[in-house]
């Protein structure tokens, strides 16, 4: 992932969902166990990413140049900067220009790639090789690169969540530690919050759905939710995580001021990748925010000091502060490919190799896909930084799982975390069974 447009970007909901529809007809190809290339004879593969910045793709090229220093047989022809909707194309189509090897920074497709078997299983390969995925990559990640027992993908670094804060705001107001709770969270967000006539001098928090990251995902993954049940039904309506989590934002937006003075606030703010981001300029004291976020704010050269810790929890799991929603890049091995297992090889070295995963990682800036290589001594990082390592390594870290018509699950409940915020929804059970009626209807649609 680049370290300039995250994933919460990148997975826009209604784009994600035309790229999808390429996916269901996708060719089923050779499966895993059947690949038949001979991996140790001279041969050629074809690697698609989407990484476009100029040390990106320089990042990209070393990490393949070290992979065709362990492997000479095995030559990669890269392609950078090919988008989902190119990438489903090819996987549909296949062809002699067609990828062996994909890259992808929506997780959201994985439940599309998997049932739709545009991309192998993995698992006799992981098998083959002797690696056990659920010791080699942490939790969240080793769950969003699978769906009902197909593991396509596997994980190719990853975004950790928490929790930016203005330190030189907290010591004006009194605080002297990032909040830990809930209600910590809630009380520190009021008393930094300095309201200017109709508006806001200083916002503690902006706490709308609209706002920059502070999505239902990202919110409610520290209430440590489950979105289905074992038949593969919408949980939203029977979790408490989910009424819990909607509870505690509605009273947050309507302490802070209320939903209409916030947006009227937010439309005078800055977008999320300027320079002119209310965390940078400091008229937002606290923001929910990814990893790359600390790069880009100390890049813009606040007049405050930035401090670093991991999003709060609710008050009845404060043993679990130290959590926060994991996502990332994935990588996968196309059906079509006639190299699976020349293909295999990279994958692997690019996603399983201690030392090419962190130096990935350095390159890139973001957040470690292995749980050795989130221990590794050659990590180089503000120390800041390993709040997010952290985050990734801690096991009650969350994400949300794979669905057979990919993120749009996850639109239905941010359209009804829009309605219930702004009022426009006030029954709130009577909602989420609503919601969850609609989740079922989309995912029975897509079957």
């Amino acid at each position: 992932m680049p370290d300039v447009i995250p994933p919460a970007v990148r997975k826009t909901a209604f784009a994600l969902t035309a790229s999808l529809a390429l996916l269901t007809t996708a060719c089923t190809g050779q499966s895993g166990t059947g690949a038949t290339d001979d991996a140790s004879k001279n041969t050629t593969i074809t690697f698609w990413h989407a990484w476009s910045a100029p040390n990106e793709v320089r990042a990209v090229r070393s990490l393949v140049a070290g992979f065709e220093k362990a492997h000479p047989n095995i030559h990669v022809n890269v392609v950078g900067n090919m988008t989902d909707d190119k990438i489903n194309q090819a996987l549909r189509s296949g062809g002699d220009r067609a990828p062996d090897v994909i890259s992808s920074f929506t997780t959201n497709n994985v439940g599309k790639f998997c049932s739709s078997h545009a991309l192998v299983n993995l698992n006799p390969f992981f098998e083959k090789s002797g690696i056990d995925p659920a010791t080699t990559f942490p939790k969240p990640m080793n769950e969003y690169t699978r769906f009902e027992g197909n593991r396509c993908t596997v994980p190719l670094l990853g975004d950790a969540y928490g929790l930016y804060y203005n330190k030189t705001a907290f010591r004006k107001a009194g605080i002297k530690t990032p909040p830990r709770t809930w209600s910590q969270f809630t009380a520190d967000a009021k008393k930094l919050t300095v309201r200017e006539g109709d508006g806001y001098r200083q916002l503690g928090f902006m706490p709308d759905y609209h706002g920059w990251e502070s999505t239902t995902e990202h919110y409610i993954a520290q209430f440590s939710p489950t979105y289905f049940d074992r038949d593969g039904k919408s949980n939203v309506a029977r979790d408490p995580a989910f009424q819990q989590g909607f509870t505690l934002q509605k009273k947050l937006v309507d302490e802070l001021g209320g939903f209409r003075r916030l947006e009227r606030f937010r439309s005078t703010l800055g977008d999320e990748w300027g320079a002119r981001h209310p965390f940078h300029t400091g008229q937002v004291a606290m923001q929910l925010d990814g990893e790359w976020r600390l790069g880009m704010a100390e890049e813009a050269k606040p007049d405050f000091e930035i401090g670093v810790a991991p999003l709060p929890v609710p008050d009845d799991r404060a043993d679990e502060y130290g959590k926060g929603y994991i996502t990332g890049t994935i990588a996968g091995i196309a059906a079509t490919s006639h190299k699976q297992n020349a293909a295999w090889e990279l994958v692997k070295y690019m996603t399983t190799d201690t030392d090419a995963v962190v130096g990935f990682a350095n390159a890139i800036h973001n957040v470690p896909s292995t749980l050795a290589a989130l221990k590794s001594p050659k990590l180089k990082y503000d120390p800041r930084f390993k709040t997010f390592l952290d985050i990734a390594a801690n096991p009650h870290s969350t994400t949300t799982p794979a669905s057979l018509n990919g993120g749009v699950y996850l639109v239905t409940i941010q359209q009804f975390g829009y309605d219930y915020e702004s009022g426009k929804a006030t029954d709130l059970k009577a909602g989420l069974r609503k919601t969850a009626a609609q989740i079922d209807t989309d995912i029975a649609q897509a079957r």
